[in-house]
């Protein structure tokens, strides 16, 4: 893969969690009055298929591309679904403290199991690590599975089930049960799509770079984005009907990333690579996982007590602050093990 591949790869995962944290700030902190308004609705509409899905794709296309075994490949995702518990109960610590208090009267369970993208991310990998020796490392049936999970969306009903258990396990498959953020139909279509992508671009190199530099490609994206733009703006400002979207919601999400990616594929070819943004954002990108976390851990435990409460002016500033606030932290997290020989230093003499 190309020097200007990896930095677009980065460069779009930084994109995304920074979308992530201004939708998480529209979602949690602002009031009803500007979540309905056009402003906010544009903002739930900026961190939907720009961030989760777009996050999504580039990590199936790296399963795709790198080609691991399946032992690491499920280690991976059972790693991330543990992580997932435990970000719940991270990001909801005040409010579980709250409810411990009898101060906040709410049933903690779908704040515990709430299905984060964590969980989708797990999910996802154990499921493509499994069909990559059904499939024989062949890019089509992935694209094909790609595109038939979202349609499963429309035609299969959501599942149903009267136990405690299956109620919570049923959210990470297919539900409608508002805690059931990223279920795995529809959402499983993002990876797979992704893996389909890495897996023909780790064979057939020359034809995926010329793609790239085709306009009419960028074309065909933008219009199907165009014509498309109503519903997918409709479906992406509504979120139960985001997590929960069909088919034609995800081609014109399809549609919106080509173009998406293609137009920053274009920008990073104009942008030196030593341009101050762009290394913010590849940084960002190379550390999205511990960015969202923390990101997530700010925001989460901040809405108990700011929950839809904040003028529309003070948006920027939190964002800001949980930006820079989080771009520190992760820092410091890279350089914890300089950290702790510093203080064993100090200690010793």
């Amino acid at each position: 893969m190309t020097t200007a591949r990896f930095i677009l790869a980065d460069l779009l995962k930084g994109i995304a969690v920074l979308l992530m944290i201004q939708v998480h700030i529209t979602e949690l902190f602002t009031t009803q009055e500007f979540y309905q308004s056009l402003p906010g609705r544009v903002s739930l509409v900026l961190g939907g298929v720009p961030a989760a899905p777009l996050f999504m794709v580039v990590m199936g296309f790296f399963i795709g591309y790198i080609n691991y075994n399946t032992r690491k490949l499920l280690l991976r995702g059972l790693k991330l679904i543990f992580w997932g518990f435990l970000l719940n109960i991270g990001i909801n610590f005040h409010l579980f403290y709250r409810i411990l208090l009898a101060s906040i009267q709410l049933d903690p369970l779908p704040y515990l199991f709430g299905v984060d993208i964590l969980f989708l991310a797990g999910i996802s990998i154990v499921i493509i690590a499994l069909c990559v020796k059904l499939f024989r490392g062949y890019a089509l049936p992935f694209l094909i599975a790609a595109f038939l999970i979202p349609l499963f969306s429309d035609i299969i009903p959501v599942c149903q089930s009267n136990s405690v258990t299956g109620k919570y396990l049923l959210a990470y498959i297919h539900s409608n049960s508002w805690w059931s953020y990223f279920p795995v139909i529809p959402w499983l279509g993002y990876p797979l799509l992704g893996t389909a992508a890495g897996i023909f671009y780790s064979k057939h190199p020359n034809i995926t770079n010329t793609l790239f530099n085709k306009p009419y490609i960028l074309l065909i994206s933008s219009t199907v984005t165009l014509l498309l733009w109503g519903h997918g703006f409709r479906i992406s400002a509504n979120l139960p009907l985001y997590y929960h979207h069909g088919i034609l919601f995800y081609v014109w999400s399809v549609s919106f990333l080509v173009t998406v990616v293609n137009g920053i594929y274009f920008l990073i070819r104009i942008l030196s690579k030593d341009n101050l943004l762009v290394r913010y954002l590849s940084w960002v990108g190379k550390n999205v996982t511990t960015f969202y976390v923390i990101q997530w851990l700010f925001i989460g435990n901040l809405a108990t007590s700011l929950y839809k409460t904040q003028p529309t002016a003070s948006l920027v500033f939190w964002f800001a602050g949980i930006t820079v606030l989080s771009s520190i932290l992760v820092w410091l997290w890279n350089k914890r093990s300089l950290i702790i020989e510093f203080f064993k230093d100090l200690t010793t003499e």
